[in-house]
């Protein structure tokens, strides 16, 4: 049970037994093995301060934004956690194994009534707003919505802007934009962010397009689309706040597949007077490659347990530290960067108290070994990162 990867610190044992000599004939004992991590090493004489000190916010342990260009990020400013880390990268993934895997089964067959659905009420919608999350503002955005768009005015709302690293937003609108999307509003629904600005938009896309012989109709409809939990029916619910000061008219969640009912019709606007048909969501019939699947599952669009919880960690790891985000270190108490994701999540247990009893038999009995929950961590590991905890990332 001793050892691991890179930054784990020394695991002595305690052993836990009577004490005493067996008689002939006695049973044979059973004893309690204990892990217990060691103390946490001391700063170097150099003064290392946090991991994320560089990063932190204000009274709390998350990542903010990555440092400036030139600055080593997610990482404390000691240069012996800069030469540690540096040392480290020399050994680590330049790729990512996926062992073969398919996404075959990602794809559930409600999706796709769903989708059949939404393209029977087009004739009736003024606008299409896309919801996408903004971590992955390429990935796992499904073809067959844009097959469906027609000429209809389209804005793409890229959504929990407040989790992604923005600082490559120039190059996300330049990308968009050459595939004829120059409609694109960032928005974070939690605290309202630019959803004020969603309705003036629409209005201004359909006044300037044809209304399909509606002209007589003074309200608008809206489709809203998207792929699983990407925030659409947070978003219904914050305008809905701003424009009728009203409370929640869809549920949501931090998983697919929240909302079921199909376009559901529910009003965001009185003046002018607006109604959007929320949608549940509906991923790619064929998402275009296993990389791309795995960043979805990352974001929450696919359920966990279908792509499987211990390589989402695997993979999460790895672009953390591919993408110098450190955060994880000083959250979990690691002495340094890892690659080793067995040995983080061991930590991760340790440091959370997810540990569970096992039963190992030797030659002198059972012996219960307290041995860390690996499935507990891994779904810790990735809930952390969906709150934005370890740090602001682009995924895409």
């Amino acid at each position: 049970m001793a050892g691991g990867g890179a930054g784990d610190a020394p695991w002595p044992a305690l052993l836990l037994g009577d004490g005493g000599s067996r008689g002939r004939g006695a049973a044979a004992p059973r004893v309690t093995l204990w892990l217990l991590p060691a103390a946490p090493a001391q700063p170097s004489a150099q003064g290392a301060g946090p991991v994320c000190a560089r990063n932190r916010k204000p009274g709390g342990g998350s990542c903010g934004r990555r440092a400036p260009a030139g600055a080593v990020p997610g990482r404390a400013g000691s240069g012996a956690m800069r030469l540690a880390a540096g040392a480290l990268r020399a050994a680590w993934r330049q790729s990512f194994d996926f062992g073969g895997r398919s996404v075959a089964a990602w794809f559930p067959g409600h999706m796709a009534k769903g989708l059949r659905q939404m393209k029977e009420t087009l004739r009736k919608v003024d606008c299409i707003v896309e919801v996408h999350d903004a971590r992955i503002p390429f990935s796992g955005r499904n073809p067959a919505f844009h097959e469906a768009l027609g000429i209809r005015p389209h804005l793409l709302v890229l959504n929990k802007m407040d989790l992604a690293d923005l600082t490559h937003k120039a190059r996300i609108l330049e990308r968009l934009e050459q595939e004829g999307l120059r409609n694109v509003l960032f928005t974070n629904c939690v605290k309202d962010e630019n959803v004020q600005k969603v309705v003036p938009l629409i209005t201004d896309l359909v006044s300037h397009s044809q209304r399909y012989q509606r002209a007589e109709n003074i309200e608008y409809c809206i489709l809203v689309i998207g792929v699983p939990n990407v925030g659409k029916s947070s978003l219904i619910n914050s305008m809905r706040r701003l424009h009728l000061r009203k409370g929640k008219a869809s549920r949501v969640g931090g998983e697919p597949g929240i909302t079921t009912a199909v376009l559901t019709r529910i009003q965001v606007s009185e003046r002018p007077l607006m109604y959007l048909l929320d949608t549940p969501g509906v991923l790619a019939p064929r998402i275009e490659s296993v990389e791309a699947g795995m960043k979805l599952a990352l974001c929450g669009a696919i359920r966990d347990h279908l792509v499987g919880e211990d390589v989402m960690a695997d993979y999460l790891l790895y672009t953390l530290n591919k993408q110098q985000l450190f955060c994880y270190v000083e959250r979990y108490g690691l002495g340094a960067p890892s690659d080793d994701i067995e040995s983080v999540l061991k930590q991760v247990a340790l440091k959370l108290g997810k540990t569970h009893k096992v039963k190992v038999l030797t030659g002198t009995g059972d012996v219960n070994v307290i041995a860390p929950d690996y499935p507990a961590a891994a779904y810790e590991f990735l809930r952390t990162f969906r709150k934005g905890e370890l740090g602001q990332v682009l995924l895409d």
